[in-house]
């Protein structure tokens, strides 16, 4: 009786496991790959570090929508593909673990879940930080970041923020009524709240003021949209800032050829940058 208990009792944690995070054998023995390759990495400076710990994911694929798996939100682990998001949350989960002398697979999928996640808690579809603006905002209201847009010369625009719900077709968890509702709230939320962006034209000169490791988005005139993109900053050996991404150009983890400031010229739609800093 005592034996059928534990495996009754080591059973449900399996399940309960299973339901909760998606993560492939190849995934979990990347993660402790990843886990031994940082190792060292950890700079006094911790934007430094996470420069450090994301140049080791160059030349990673890009691939879009790593997270619209099943019909039931989960933890969705994928080191062999990273979409723009993914790749600045991996990077910062890693990151942290070196800051606190962590390294194990629980340690990983436990800060991966607190940053991708509305207060660290994933509680179905709703619960993830979808638009980047809220991704920053909540992140910063762990202690994890601070955004630093107004401090380098950013400006607070009003626009509003409705494009999930405005394209309810393209995202298939939005089909549930209870959840569509749940994302128009959050949208509402998020009209209420200032957004704060630095021009285009004025990245060049504030650009002294921008640091390795800094969490860059980029904002968009795309009507109910934020964030089209996001990255991390890297100055590199030409003195000038440039993005480290998983770019949909290369379509692979790279550094921007162009520094930042020329870059985003090329990029249709683009309005300027939000910039966060890891603390």
């Amino acid at each position: 009786m005592k034996h059928l208990l534990i495996f009754t009792l080591l059973f449900l944690s399996c399940a309960i496991e299973a339901q909760t995070i998606t993560c492939s054998p190849l995934d979990r023995q990347a993660v402790q790959t990843k886990i031994d390759e940082t190792q060292g990495l950890e700079q006094p400076d911790f934007g430094q570090t996470l420069v450090a710990v994301g140049k080791t994911f160059l030349k990673t694929p890009y691939v879009a929508k790593t997270l619209e798996i099943g019909d039931t939100e989960t933890l969705v682990v994928n080191l062999q593909g990273l979409d723009c998001t993914t790749f600045v949350e991996n990077v910062l989960a890693f990151s942290l673990m070196l800051k606190e002398g962590k390294t194990s697979f629980d340690d990983f999928t436990k800060n991966l879940e607190t940053i991708r996640y509305k207060d660290g808690n994933l509680e179905g579809y709703t619960s993830r930080l979808h638009y980047f603006s809220e991704w920053i905002a909540n992140n910063a209201e762990k202690g994890l970041l601070k955004d630093i847009t107004g401090e380098i010369g950013g400006k607070e625009i009003t626009k509003d923020i409705n494009f999930m719900s405005e394209h309810r077709d393209l995202y298939p968890f939005l089909a549930d009524d209870t959840n569509f509702e749940k994302i128009k709230a959050s949208e509402k939320y998020l009209n209420s709240q200032p957004i704060c962006v630095l021009a285009q034209d004025q990245i060049a000169e504030n650009e002294h003021l921008i640091q390795s490791g800094d969490i860059i988005a980029l904002a968009t005139s795309i009507n109910g949209l934020d964030v089209t993109h996001t990255g991390i900053a890297t100055r590199e050996a030409d003195g000038r800032i440039h993005l480290l991404h998983a770019s949909t150009g290369s379509m692979e983890v790279e550094v921007s050829e162009k520094p930042l400031a020329e870059y985003l010229i090329k990029i249709k739609g683009n309005t300027g940058i939000m910039v966060a800093r890891p603390l």
